[in-house]
């Protein structure tokens, strides 16, 4: 896990984002165990409430979740949840911005699809 300081995101958004970027990398298989709030804050030496907070919310979200005295483990399905909540984002964040886009531009679909084809290719 590699936190930036200088990002405008929050750092236990960070801390989020990169837990579920392990988990999808298979860093993190489910039911594995991920590293605990104290070891985190400890090695980017940062406060443990932050770190805490960034796992909070994958807990919410039903990624991970605590077994009593042993510490936060994937939860089986996570990487399908992830793969879908990523997929619902690459939509809203660049595919609906792609399309409104071509719209003012005149594209077609055609011309869209061959584009995007072309970034493939290369």
């Amino acid at each position: 896990m590699q936190l930036n300081f200088d990002d405008e995101r929050p750092i236990f958004i960070q801390i989020a984002e990169q837990i579920e970027d392990a988990i999808l990398s298979g860093a993190f298989p489910e039911e594995s165990q991920i590293p605990s709030t104290t070891e985190i804050s400890v090695s980017y030496k940062i406060n443990p409430a932050t770190a805490l907070k960034g796992i909070s919310i994958l807990v919410d979200s039903g990624i991970v979740y605590k077994k009593r005295g042993l510490g936060m483990f994937v939860a089986e399905g996570a990487v399908e949840k992830l793969r879908n909540k990523r997929k619902d984002e690459f939509y809203e964040n660049y595919v609906s911005k792609l399309v409104r886009e071509a719209k003012r531009l005149n594209f077609s679909k055609e011309d869209i699809i061959s584009m995007v084809e072309r970034g493939f290719e290369e």
